[in-house]
């Protein structure tokens, strides 16, 4: 009985020490290992340096391109169009003939009134022989006194109706140049309004066309009243006009640069703002009256500023912000203050030091203390698609 006691004790103390080896070799380990939290991955992001260049500082505001003159060709007298010289849409210059009234009734008129002006110059000359002969005569005592004034009244009446003679050619004449309708101004003729054969005259409301000047050409934009003592102040401070860019309505394209012409003398009550007049020699034509485009005022150019791209700029309850990449790969957030925000670039005003690096793409996936990995080139643009299509709705 005592030996087969021993042997049980024997059989149990080996056991449990086995278990106890099988626990600290393979379960203890797998333990600890589910324990210990797994190693995050590094979000890959687009980083950006944070350059510092110099930076111009606009005022933008949107605008109506005018005509910098229109003119509207009218008859000023009335009478047939028997011709049209103009193609629409074509450019002329001032003087350039651009219709012709039948001219037959008007040259008539110079006709008969010429006549009438030699007619007169005939009895003028009789008239003043005659007065020459009486004059003689009465030296001599041969012609009364009355004679000789009759005669000298004839000379003058005649003297005056010759006169009067050639002011009706002079007028006549001025009426047959109105025969040829002629472009005012340099520019742009529009969509002819009367036909040949038609009759015109000055109560024709529509006119034969519309002259356009489009080089140069004008544009009135507004800002808001605001910044009208910046404008002030920096006129005052260059003593010259200040520079305008013209843009099309996307920003995509600059039409044309210009010069600040002026600032309206008075503030519209109803919306707050200023009106501005800025011209451009426009000699591509890339400005067209009437055309909507985007103004900017270059107001000052900040020396050494501090930009990033756009996208790096994120707005949160405290205001602008951006994620800062530091030495060791991990981002923090960065309140920062944004002075403007033009053709994709952002000017800093606060927050941020030149060389710095900052995240354009992957914001979303980060909280402050990630690890990040920077991605490049194309592998750059294609992670930056897969997050924003991956990206959640807001």
């Amino acid at each position: 009985m005592k030996k087969k006691a021993m042997t049980t004790t024997a059989l149990l103390t080996a056991i449990v020490a086995g278990g106890g080896i099988f626990y600290f070799a393979h379960v203890r380990p797998l333990e600890e290992a589910e324990a210990k939290p797994m190693p995050t991955a590094p979000v890959p992001v687009v980083a950006a340096t944070v350059t510092q260049h110099d930076v111009p500082i606009y005022l933008v505001g949107v605008g109506t391109v005018i005509a910098y003159n229109t003119d509207v060709v009218r008859a000023q007298i009335q009478g047939e169009l028997v011709s049209v010289n103009f193609t629409e849409g074509q450019k002329v210059h001032a003087g350039d003939l651009l219709a012709q009234i039948d001219p037959r009734p008007y040259q008539a008129l110079v006709d008969q009134y010429t006549g009438q002006l030699q007619r007169d110059q005939s009895q003028l000359a009789n008239a003043m022989t005659n007065q020459k002969r009486y004059t003689q005569l009465g030296d001599k005592g041969w012609a009364t006194p009355q004679l000789i004034e009759t005669q000298n009244a004839q000379v003058g009446e005649l003297q005056g109706a010759i006169k009067t003679d050639q002011a009706l050619i002079d007028a006549s004449k001025v009426q047959l140049s109105y025969t040829h309708l002629i472009a005012p101004i340099d520019g742009v003729v529009g969509i002819r309004q009367i036909d040949v054969g038609n009759i015109i005259s000055p109560s024709t409301a529509s006119g034969l066309c519309v002259v356009t000047q489009i080089d140069p050409i004008s544009l009135i934009f507004t800002l808001p009243e605001t910044v009208l003592p910046q404008i002030q102040q920096q006129q005052q401070k260059t003593n010259a006009p200040l520079k305008v860019m013209a843009y099309n309505q996307d920003n995509t394209i600059k039409l044309d640069e210009g010069l600040l012409g002026l600032v309206n003398n008075e503030i519209l009550q109803t919306t707050g703002s200023i009106q501005l007049k800025a011209n451009f020699s426009n000699k591509e034509n890339k400005l067209w009256p009437g055309e909507l485009v985007n103004a900017r005022l270059l107001l000052d150019t900040r020396h050494n500023g501090l930009t990033v791209p756009a996208a790096v700029v994120q707005q949160g309850p405290k205001g602008p912000y951006t994620w800062v990449i530091k030495p060791d790969d991990t981002v923090a957030i960065r309140q920062i203050k944004v002075a403007q925000i033009s053709d994709g670039q952002a000017l800093i005003d606060s927050g941020l030091d030149a060389n710095e690096q900052v995240v354009v793409d992957g914001q979303y996936k980060l909280q402050p203390g990630t690890h990040v990995t920077l991605l490049h080139g194309k592998a750059a643009q294609e992670e930056a698609a897969q997050d924003a299509m991956q990206a959640p709705i807001p």
